[in-house]
């Protein structure tokens, strides 16, 4: 079985369209890990108890493959360190923190916000340790405000939706490995729409 290419994901800064559009909650998501649901976090204020409605979990995993399928090609893409690191502080630059959807819609969600986002610098350290994630250095997490009562109720405690997936535009270039160095260095034209394609393609 031939091993699959892997395209390298990068923001071309020369292109005012690439970085992370929204992030969306979904049932699966790309980078196979689930976030964790901060609910029933009681405030003491009189005799109400409420939900805080807090959700964290990973946006970007560096170097990590994910599988993706176009027609018949099969391939992986990746993202290095650096590029995480950029996608996220675009994001936070451009002001996109309102900007969520549920399972790729393309209709924007209201009521569902970051409210945090941080690089780990130091694994053994991180506060995602707090919340039971292992993760590597260099992933990009995020922490969401669920507002909207429905998306909360529906989605989050009914267990539909476990994960970030990242929908933006990226441009990308084939990685090789040092057996591949004979072959000519290829860029594919365009941009690439993640994971809203992927799952158009598969789903």
């Amino acid at each position: 079985m031939n091993e699959l290419e892997t395209f390298e994901l990068f923001i071309d800064e020369a292109r005012e369209e690439d970085g992370i559009e929204a992030i969306s909650l979904v049932e699966f998501p790309a980078i196979e890990e689930n976030f964790v649901a901060l609910s029933k976090h009681k405030v003491e204020f009189k005799t109400v108890d409420t939900e805080k409605r807090v959700i964290v979990g990973l946006a970007l995993v560096p170097d990590k493959p994910i599988y993706r399928r176009s027609g018949d090609k099969e391939y992986n893409i990746i993202f290095s360190k650096e590029t995480v690191r950029k996608a996220s502080e675009l994001y936070l630059k451009r002001l996109k923190l309102n900007n969520a959807t549920l399972e790729h819609d393309e209709q924007m969600t209201s009521g569902v916000s970051v409210i945090e986002s941080w690089i780990v610098e130091d694994p053994e350290f991180d506060k995602s340790k707090k919340y039971g994630l292992e993760v590597p250095e260099g992933t990009w997490m995020v922490s969401m405000k669920v507002d909207d009562k429905d998306v909360w109720d529906n989605y989050v405690k009914d267990n539909k939706v476990f994960g970030f997936s990242i929908e933006g535009k990226f441009a990308n270039v084939l990685r090789k490995e040092k057996s591949d160095m004979n072959f000519s260095d290829q860029v594919l034209d365009g941009t690439l729409e993640l994971i809203k394609q992927f799952l158009k393609d598969n789903y």
